[in-house]
């Protein structure tokens, strides 16, 4: 069983982030059950824009791609930013759509049987909308959506400590993010076991 994260962070790998070290929490738990995680920061690509599996000219979405498809879970982290998720996570959202009518060797679409999961950090409001959004969207192009996958860090209105300067002690967020790191590698066993019949689920 094989976990990616893909951070949404506007900065690159060179430059510490929120999100990653948030990410990082999640994937100690996924590490104690035994399951490989590796964590992609976007902005690393050159991702462009559109709504195709390759745009071409440089294009590196089908790198990111590959790594989505060769796994079981997908977690997309994201600051926030004016309230919602990062423009980078937009993007990434935007691509994975671009699949959505690509179809595995059932007939059913390529991201059946693999599960999602949102991780979110800022100082600002918007957490929730921001994981509504990408958990929606994750759903609708086939990615299953267990409960409570949905972890987040908030600090208070207005300019604060980030997630890492509060010293990422909040009750609260280790626990929504040991839910959630138990409950995606849950419905991945299940799915593992028992895939989406093909009954109903293929375009005959």
């Amino acid at each position: 069983m094989k976990a990616i994260y893909l951070n949404t962070s506007l900065k690159s790998s060179t430059e510490e982030s929120n999100t990653s070290a948030l990410i990082k929490e999640s994937r100690e738990w996924l590490k104690m059950e035994g399951v490989q995680s590796e964590e992609l920061r976007v902005a690393d690509y050159k991702i462009a824009f559109g709504m195709d599996t390759d745009m071409g000219d440089g294009d590196e979405w089908p790198k990111l791609l590959e790594k989505v498809k060769e796994a079981d879970i997908i977690v997309i982290g994201t600051p926030l930013w004016i309230g919602e998720k990062s423009s980078v996570a937009t993007l990434v959202m935007e691509r994975l759509y671009a699949s959505s009518s690509e179809t595995n060797e059932k007939g059913q679409p390529i991201f059946y049987n693999k599960v999602g999961g949102a991780i979110v950090t800022g100082n600002e409001d918007g957490a929730k909308d921001a994981a509504k959004s990408i958990l929606y969207g994750l759903q609708h192009i086939g990615f299953t959506i267990p409960p409570n996958v949905d972890a987040y860090w908030v600090g208070e209105a207005g300019p604060g400590p980030s997630y890492i300067e509060a010293g990422k002690d909040n009750e609260f967020t280790k626990k929504n993010t040991k839910t959630m790191s138990y409950n995606v590698v849950h419905f991945s066993r299940l799915l593992t076991k028992h895939p989406i019949p093909v009954q109903g689920n293929t375009e005959e």
